[in-house]
């Protein structure tokens, strides 16, 4: 029986989603942070569950081929699979969606599904920084303790200069208040804006003053907005050059390497006709498929900010209607429509609510394409469409969280 503190020598079996590994003692499963796949490490238990143990791995006694050193806290937030050499990581990616669709789904993906391998440092465009006592950073995982944020790399060296920046001013200032920083750049790093969460709200002097610090082009917080809250991104699909304003609030996907491919390889699963964009956000799907396809695309976005971008944007390509709904409340409103070839999914880590699946469902569209950040609530609601009378046409994973357990994968279902 294994109880907290215990230090237990462990083999290491194999990856499951959230970062930790499998290992067993005494035919328990223990989920082990801080190794590979094929080592034995020396690791304490962290706490114990009727079904399963978390453990932490204290000493790595036969290490892995594919293990590397980490000048990091391996604990901050972005940096759980760092000691992992990087093709490993996306080897390791590709069976935890491999297994999740077995385990959760009960379904088998394509034997070709392959992860697309990013540039592993200043990859994040969009990023929210906690502030403790006047301190900006990450979280450390599991608790709430910060770390440094530069040396996680995930950030450009120019953004975290502007953190450095933001972090004197508080300082000097006396700025108490601030809980989070929200902080969303575009592509090549021209514009920079950044999102103030506060506990009251905060002298507007202090927040004019902010938006004039070097690198940033823009604050907002509860009572002021100082420069421009919006960044705007150029892409290029195909012939084609999208122009997207996003809001400091919106979602937006959040790899500058990966982020045209990503786009790409979605509107290339389209068929030709008329589709339906759900989640659309700011329209990077939408926007994509009507000025690089032709295609006439209805794109539905609740978010107030993005759904504000997403008017702005629409408004320069033409075939895409922009609807302010939610899509639970959109999909229990519209019919099966003969043109309508292909519905774009792409939800919350949550996944689609039962609301929704079931009114994409009534659709009965030839192809759904869904674009998720979780596997496991993708292979939760690809068992519930395949039920429904469609089949995995292929699957496909772009890597824009690497040194993390997080991958966003692309399923394909056809009816």
């Amino acid at each position: 029986m294994l109880s907290p503190d215990d230090i237990r020598s462990l083999q290491v079996e194999k990856p499951v989603a959230g970062g930790r590994m499998i290992a067993r003692v005494d035919g328990q499963v223990v989920l082990v942070a801080g190794a590979i796949p094929g080592e034995r490490v020396t690791a304490r238990i962290e706490r114990v569950s009727k079904r399963v143990a978390y453990a932490q791995t204290m000493r790595v006694d036969e290490p892995s081929a594919d293990r590397r050193p980490v000048d990091a806290d391996p604990e901050c937030g972005g940096t759980l699979y760092r000691h992992i050499a990087y093709e490993r990581q996306l080897a390791i990616k590709r069976d935890v969606i491999v297994d999740a669709f077995v385990r959760i789904g009960r379904l088998t993906l394509p034997a070709t599904l392959a992860v697309a391998a990013s540039r592993e440092d200043g990859y994040r465009m969009r990023a929210r920084l906690h502030v403790r006592g006047r301190r900006v950073g990450f979280f450390r995982e599991a608790t709430h303790d910060l770390c440094d944020v530069r040396a996680t790399r995930q950030l450009l060296p120019v953004s975290c200069d502007v953190l450095d920046r933001v972090t004197a001013m508080l300082r000097s200032l006396g700025v108490d208040g601030v809980r989070e920083i929200e902080l969303s750049e575009n592509v090549d790093a021209s514009e920079r804006a950044l999102a103030l969460d506060t506990d009251v709200p905060i002298d507007g002097r202090v927040v004019e003053r902010m938006a004039g610090i070097d690198g940033i082009t823009g604050v907002v917080s509860r009572v002021a907005v100082h420069g421009r809250p919006h960044v705007v991104d150029r892409i290029d699909v195909g012939d084609a050059r999208l122009e997207l304003r996003r809001h400091v609030l919106a979602f937006f996907q959040g790899n500058r390497y990966l982020l045209r491919d990503l786009v790409a390889h979605v509107v290339g699963c389209l068929h030709d006709g008329a589709a339906l964009d759900l989640y659309a956000g700011v329209g990077l799907f939408a926007v994509a498929a009507a000025a690089a396809r032709g295609l006439s695309v209805t794109a539905v976005e609740g978010d107030r900010h993005a759904a504000a971008d997403l008017d702005v944007n629409v408004s320069h390509v033409s075939g895409v209607r922009a609807i302010h709904a939610a899509v639970e409340t959109h999909v229990r409103s519209i019919h099966r429509q003969a043109d309508q070839r292909t519905i774009i999914v792409d939800p919350p880590r949550t996944g689609l609510s039962r609301e929704a699946l079931d009114g994409i469902l009534a659709l009965a569209a030839p192809r759904i394409v869904y674009v998720s950040c979780d596997v496991a609530t993708l292979a939760r609601d690809a068992r519930k469409i395949v039920d429904a009378r469609y089949a995995v046409a292929r699957a496909d994973a772009f890597d824009l969280f690497p040194n993390t357990p997080h991958v966003e994968t692309v399923v394909v279902f056809d009816r």
